[in-house]
């Protein structure tokens, strides 16, 4: 017992004489920009005992203007001032001890491609094409699976990894564009080391880091400028709200008040309604936006503004690595309504002409137009976001489509739906999709009817919004209607995989009407590109009357005459009622098929079919 008792003693000995392990694990952003328009840049500084450090430097328009620690000793937050006339560059960030240099980091700033701030984001013009990237093609399947990550490729798991990458994407971007598509949406592409649902990438891991099964972060680069080349743009999937249950946070955090509720899972009740309710309870209004989705999604507590400093620089940093024309936010709302206000205008600031798309899913329109720019709402909340996903419009669309003639909505509710529109502060400025990776398949939805599915398609592209589809709708693939069934909408793109037996990318093994499906979204696609009425055109829109709904998009030298048709039968269009429209209009081109019509006192229409006529 005594020699024991003498081994203890000297080990504590020497514990007490060692020299503390300083060593910095995670330093983030791992560089930056000169040039940036805000001129504030924080740190933060991860490694055991770092707190205990002074840190100094030395670099001709780089001051270190204060030094943050939290109540843990492992974090250091630096709060840097970049001058104007700070030029492109490395220096030593020196971490001292007792006057003596225990550590250094050598830091870069780079010099901003030329154009960067001015960058155009994503517009009316362009039609979004979204794709979920672990289902979309695998082209290197050495990365399927790899050491020391868990949830193993699977592809028979229709809830697990399926291979899908970035070199994969990158070899069909000549499919995307040959569609016509001009932006990208892949789903969440960071690190998502989960063990199991990690393929849907809304639980990162790592904010700095593409997930390795996908590629590196410079092939993401790569894909951003060769989708650029062929004339199109990316925009990044954003998750604000929360993150994975194995980021490397949880294994450290940097703050007790970093995660809401200390950390502990405290569910959300979902009550989006509770943040403008002029009746709603605080209650109701902080477990909304702190409250977690599931028990491995820790939702971060932007009110702290070290969170907040890190969430927005990240943006930023991944718009300017990669040189996105976007971002789409995932679970908007559901994060500090302050901290959201702050984020949407230090993004627009540093890049005034982009684009940025946030999720509200609720059917309700004042719900979705409170997140808006330009929109005043009664609490005085103030947006910056200059889009917003339209809930309201799509779910109205497949209602409308899908329903019976009995059905007294029908055509009615997607006109009236529209008519809304003066609730919002930008009505042309939201995304209008077909579908997503969180509802059933299009063609599904209009009970498998490619007749329907047209008019749906055509209404998309022509009424005054931002398109967006969703990958696999133009060869109709199929999913559950009812309930919740993520596996049957996020299936795999055929041809994506070697031996597959189907390959959409070149149309080997499709039926006809997915042939034909394909066909007609390519030409519509295609067509829009070209028509800046529709990008920029008014609008003019008449009460559906007998299951018959007529449109225009006009402008001060072109009109356009939509019509959407949903009888069983042909039907003769009286054309009085439309005089405003057609005044001085003989003729009339349908844009699909090349048809020639004369406008006179009726029009025929074919059963159950869209019609898009250029007037004349």
């Amino acid at each position: 017992m005594r020699l024991h008792a003498l081994a203890f003693l000297s080990t504590l000995s020497l514990l007490a004489g060692a020299a503390p392990d300083y060593r910095i694990q995670h330093l983030e952003p791992m560089f930056w920009w000169t040039g940036m328009t805000h001129k504030r840049l924080q740190l933060m500084v991860h490694g055991p005992r770092i707190a205990e450090l002074e840190p100094a430097l030395s670099y001709p328009g780089v001051r270190l203007k204060g030094v943050q620690r939290s109540d843990n000793p492992n974090y250091l937050f630096l709060d840097l001032e970049l001058a104007d006339s700070v030029q492109p560059g490395s220096f030593d960030l020196a971490f001292q001890h007792a006057g003596k240099t225990a550590l250094t980091y050598s830091y870069r700033l780079l010099p901003r491609q030329p154009g960067s701030a001015q960058r155009q984001g994503f517009s009316n013009a362009d039609t979004i094409y979204q794709l979920m990237p672990d289902r979309f093609a695998n082209g290197n399947p050495a990365n399927d699976s790899l050491p020391g990550m868990g949830d193993k490729a699977n592809r028979r798991d229709g809830s697990g990894r399926h291979g899908g990458d970035l070199q994969g994407m990158g070899e069909h971007l000549g499919y995307i564009a040959d569609m016509g598509f001009t932006q990208i949406w892949p789903t969440p592409l960071l690190e998502s080391d989960m063990p199991q649902h990690s393929y849907h990438g809304y639980a990162a891991t790592n904010h700095y880091r593409i997930d390795p099964r996908y590629g590196s972060n410079e092939d993401y680069r790569r894909y951003v400028a060769q989708a650029r080349a062929q004339g199109m743009g990316v925009i990044q999937d954003v998750v604000l709200n929360h993150i994975g249950s194995r980021h490397w946070w949880m294994q450290d955090m940097p703050a007790s008040d970093w995660i809401t509720h200390q950390g502990k899972y405290a569910p959300t009740a979902h009550h989006r309604a509770a943040v403008q309710d002029p009746y709603g309870s605080q209650e109701d209004a902080r477990n909304f936006t702190s409250g977690w989705f599931v028990d491995t999604m820790p939702d971060l507590n932007q009110a702290n503004p070290l969170v907040a400093a890190y969430l927005i620089q990240n943006s930023i940093w991944w718009i300017e690595y990669a040189g996105l024309s976007g971002l789409r936010v995932d679970t908007f709302g559901y994060s500090d309504n302050a901290f959201l206000s702050q984020w949407s205008q230090r993004v627009m600031l540093e890049y005034p002409k982009l684009n940025l798309v946030g999720e509200e899913w609720s059917a309700h329109i004042p719900f979705v137009a409170r997140w808006q720019e330009g929109k005043q709402n009664p609490d005085g909340y103030r947006s910056h976001m200059p889009s917003m996903m339209d809930f309201p419009l799509n779910d109205v669309l497949r209602k409308a489509l899908a329903a019976g003639p009995e059905d007294e909505k029908g055509l009615k509710d997607l006109y009236e739906t529209l008519a809304q529109d003066h609730l919002y502060p930008n009505p042309g400025q939201l995304v209008l999709f077909e579908g997503n990776h969180d509802l059933s398949r299009l063609y599904s939805a209009l009970n498998s009817d490619p007749a329907l599915f047209r008019m749906a398609i055509a209404y998309v592209l022509t009424v005054p919004r931002i398109p967006q589809f969703y990958y696999g709708t133009e060869i109709l693939m199929p999913s559950t209607v009812k309930g919740r069934d993520d596996p049957s909408y996020r299936q795999d793109f055929p041809g994506g995989w070697p031996g597959d037996k189907v390959n959409a990318f070149t149309g080997d093994g499709l039926s006809g009407d997915q042939r034909a499906a394909q066909a007609y979204v390519k030409k519509l696609v295609n067509w829009r590109k070209t028509q800046s009425l529709v990008h920029h055109g008014k609008m003019m829109h008449y009460g559906p009357e007998d299951e018959v709904y007529v449109y225009f998009r006009y402008d001060g030298q072109k009109r356009l005459m939509i019509v959407l048709n949903k009888n069983a039968k042909e039907v003769e269009l009286k054309l009085s009622r439309f005089h405003e429209m057609l005044a001085n209009k003989t003729r009339a081109t349908d844009i699909i098929s090349g048809k020639d019509y004369t406008l006179n006192s009726t029009l025929p229409l074919s059963a159950r079919s869209p019609l898009i006529l250029e007037l004349h």
